[in-house]
């Protein structure tokens, strides 16, 4: 047998398991490594066990009375079983029981075990599931001593049972961005440098071929047999040249050991073993099931895969069974945006979704189900629009930031289908400009625009708005003179068209980055002029117009609060504010609290800034309300400030957590000339206060940032626990403990806010505690921080203090061959 690799947490666990349950099942998909990790753990525990352990591999054990309904025909050569009693009798034979005449029998067996303390593994058990299940149901009732562990595509389903869910090892995203040594540490990586090894003495990880392992590793999901089948390969091939073939996984995989079991030695026999377990219509699920990319959720499924074979009101079982036996994967992770009315939502490792894939095309359904496929998700897009300036904004942001996979598979068949680009540009436009910003996805929006532009070229108000928002997105790459050609060629449309809400549009993405470029008086001016268009567009109320109105309102608000104007912005921040409370829209927010924040570093209020920073930076963390644009913003205002401060070192930090930012949407602070002023403040003064190595060390830690490593750095999480978000504080005081919060932000002493409010000096601190407490704040500093954010937000909107009253199994990698 091939030597252990990695799956060090997952023994541990799995032995812990079974120290405290009688039958512990490992299941995953096939070639996971259930079968490895089983043995490995059996060993590990022998001296538990001092009556021994038996392997016994029921794979060869075919029997149509006691596989499951509905699984097409036993293997050619397989063993036959007659009666459930056989499979007792084949457990008996490797205990080495004698068969005195009569066969061995399930009385023989338990008579046996009845005393014993041993440890019985069974493995495969997948396709004699209700055999298995009676056996080790009786065997546990009368072996008070025995322990059973069994592997398996799907639970044995009886009462005991603990599930072990055994996932695909870790493997790297991608090897680009990561060391040599980082890249190591990835079992997959581990188990396929020393699968390599064993074929080709002297084959190492190096820097010359780590990026083309990480990434076969990664486009074999972790996957221990297919890692291991690919390792095989290396006798031949380069990584390089292996990483180019994997295109037909099936095919190049398909030489395996030959001491491995037949269903084993190639990847395509694996899966086909998982495939003949299924009933004919999860079959024909699993297939249609391969149209998704990256993840799924129900009402997809309803939507796309349904029809007579598989009927909408038994989607939701065989979907359940698909899940059950390793197919699909509930995809928790790709899921969490912690709201109420969450999905849950499934997925397929690439290697099932290939199989799957094959199987449409076979049962010539692929072309159907991608235009079934494609009119699903450009009805989810307008779904979302209509929905989108409502309480459900934060839902949709959410989901089609989980779709995005599909969305572009939605638009690459349009694109490489006859005819279908103007369905590409209703989609870009449907999707709210506002994910754009969010996401930062300027690079990937432009290029579907530029390809869908060059071919749908009927002159419509469509077109028009498309030529407008690859201008915007391709200014906000920096590229000021192509995107001006674009706004330049989007508006001349609208104006022959007399599209009226697409002038307006165009006239305020012009205004937009006379903003940005610090162009004060032009951007008031162009506002105003598309304000003054808009109002009279005879659907006021569309949300086309309502996001626009926003942005008007949001872009005003700035520009007034820079030149100083603040009751004017002011005033637009409560319009903004007005338009979006009652809908329940929470996320412009942020952006008003941004303008205010510019406005307190035009006037010198760094302690301010940092508070409403802070305050921004926490909104953008609550569900469904990543904002990539509105982080990066913060962050580059926050470096200032702090620098200011003479925090240099954090300042020249969160610079290069800015950069990496930036680069990620493919823009640069440069375009952003309202953000230029923070940002060259934090690198002049932490270059000055700072030595160079200091300075390039600090700014490197930074830029390795993840998103939500560099907010909670931003909010100084490494040093103080991390508080609730403002809305979920702001309702956990009561009416005394918010004016006593009010009072810190003046630095009052517990006698002097005694004093102030006329209540004992004892009270007094008993408030101060409860404050902290509430809010999770460990000094009065921190507190006295919040309160100014909350005085902030509410009276500058022009907003009433609130009143008391209430407001509305275990996964892991794998080593080996399952």
């Amino acid at each position: 047998m091939a030597s252990f690799v990695g799956r060090r947490s997952e023994l541990r666990e799995v032995r812990q398991l079974l120290s405290g349950s009688r039958l512990v099942t490992l299941v995953g998909v096939g070639g996971i490594g259930k079968t490895r990790l089983a043995l490995r753990a059996a060993a590990e525990m022998e001296r538990a066990f001092a009556d021994g352990s038996w392997f016994v591999d029921l794979a060869a054990l075919r029997d149509p009375g006691l596989r499951n309904p509905g699984l097409g025909n036993p293997a050619p050569g397989s063993q036959e079983v007659e009666h459930s009693g056989a499979l007792a009798g084949l457990l008996a034979a490797v205990l080495g029981l004698e068969d005195r005449g009569g066969g061995l029998s399930l009385r023989q067996l338990t008579d046996y075990l009845a005393q014993r303390r041993a440890l019985l593994v069974l493995d495969n058990c997948e396709h004699l599931l209700p055999a298995c299940a009676a056996l080790v149901t009786g065997l546990l009732r009368t072996c008070p001593a025995l322990r059973v562990m069994a592997t398996s595509r799907e639970p044995l389903a009886v009462s005991g049972e603990v599930v072990f869910a055994v996932a695909p090892l870790p493997a790297p995203a991608s090897g680009g961005g990561q060391r040599l040594d980082e890249i190591g540490r990835y079992d997959a990586v581990a188990l396929f440098t020393t699968r390599a090894r064993a074929v080709k003495p002297g084959f190492d990880l190096t820097a010359g071929n780590r990026t083309a392992i990480a990434e076969i590793c990664r486009r074999l999901d972790g996957l221990p047999l297919a890692i291991e089948l690919a390792a095989a390969r290396i006798r031949m091939l380069s990584p390089q040249q292996l990483l180019h073939r994997l295109g037909d996984r099936f095919a190049l995989l398909s030489q395996g050991s030959r001491s491995a079991p037949a269903r084993q030695r190639t990847l395509r026999a694996c899966v086909d073993w998982s495939f003949d377990l299924c009933s004919k219509a999860e079959q024909v699920l699993w297939a249609r099931l391969s149209i998704f990319v990256g993840g799924f959720e129900l009402d997809a499924v309803e939507g796309i895969c349904t029809d007579e074979l598989v009927p909408a009101d038994e989607v939701v079982d065989l979907l359940a069974g698909l899940v059950d036996k390793s197919v699909v994967v509930r995809d928790d992770d790709g899921n969490d945006d912690g709201h109420d009315d969450e999905q849950a939502r499934y997925r397929m490792l690439e290697t099932i979704r290939d199989f799957g894939a094959e199987k449409l095309v076979e049962a010539a359904e692929r072309e159907a189900f991608r235009r079934r496929h494609r009119a699903w998700y450009q009805h989810l897009v307008a779904l979302a629009k209509a929905e989108w300036i409502s309480s459900r904004q934060a839902y949709w942001m959410a989901r089609l930031n989980r779709e995005h996979p599909n969305l572009r598979a939605a638009v690459d068949d349009c694109l490489a289908e006859p005819g279908q680009a103007p369905a590409v540009l209703e989609i870009m436009v449907n999707l709210p400009g506002l994910y754009w910003w969010t996401t930062g996805m300027f690079g990937e929006g432009r290029r579907w625009l530029d390809l869908a532009l060059a071919r749908a070229t009927a002159p419509t108000a469509v077109r028009a708005r498309a030529l407008l928002l690859d201008g915007q997105m391709t200014i906000a790459q920096n590229q000021t003179e192509l995107g001006g050609r674009l706004l330049d060629e989007g508006e001349d449309l609208a104006r022959r068209l007399d599209a009226t809400a697409e002038i307006a549009l165009a006239v305020f993405i012009r205004a937009q980055f006379r903003l940005y470029d610090g162009d004060l008086p032009a951007a008031m001016k162009a506002l105003e002029t598309s304000c003054d268009i808009l109002s009279t567009v005879p659907q006021r109320e569309s949300v086309d117009s309502l996001e626009l109105r926003l942005g008007q309102l949001m872009m005003l608000g700035t520009a007034a609060g820079l030149a100083g104007d603040h009751d004017r912005a002011d005033a637009c921040f409560r319009e903004v504010l007005a338009i979006t409370e009652p809908r329940g829209v929470n996320h412009y927010r942020s952006y008003a609290l941004g303008s205010q924040a510019l406005s307190a570093w035009r006037q010198g209020r760094m302690t301010d800034v940092v508070a409403l920073v802070e305050a921004i930076l926490r909104l953008n963390r609550l569900p469904g309300s990543i904002d990539r644009y509105g982080a990066v913003q913060g962050i580059e205002m926050m470096a200032g400030a702090v620098a200011s401060l003479r925090q240099y070192r954090r300042a020249a930090t969160l610079l290069g957590a800015a950069d990496a930012l930036w680069a990620e949407m493919g823009a640069s602070v440069t375009t952003f000339n309202h953000l230029v002023g923070p940002h060259e403040t934090a690198r002049r003064e932490a270059r000055a206060g700072l030595t160079d190595s200091t300075f390039a060390e600090a700014f490197t830690h930074g830029r390795a940032m993840s998103h939500d490593d560099a907010i909670a750095f931003a909010l100084d999480e490494h040093r103080r626990p991390t508080p609730p978000p403002p809305a979920e504080r702001s309702t956990r005081l009561t009416r005394r403990e918010r004016q006593v919060a009010d009072l810190l932000t003046q630095g009052l002493s517990n006698k002097e806010i005694a004093s102030t409010l006329v209540i004992s000096q004892r009270t007094a601190e008993s408030h101060v505690e409860n404050i902290l407490a509430k809010l999770g704040f460990a000094s009065r500093s921190q507190a006295a921080a919040w309160a100014a954010s909350q005085q902030t937000s509410h009276r500058q909107f022009g907003e009433s203090e609130p009143d008391d009253g209430p407001r509305p199994m275990i996964t892991s990698g794998d080593g080996q061959i399952a």
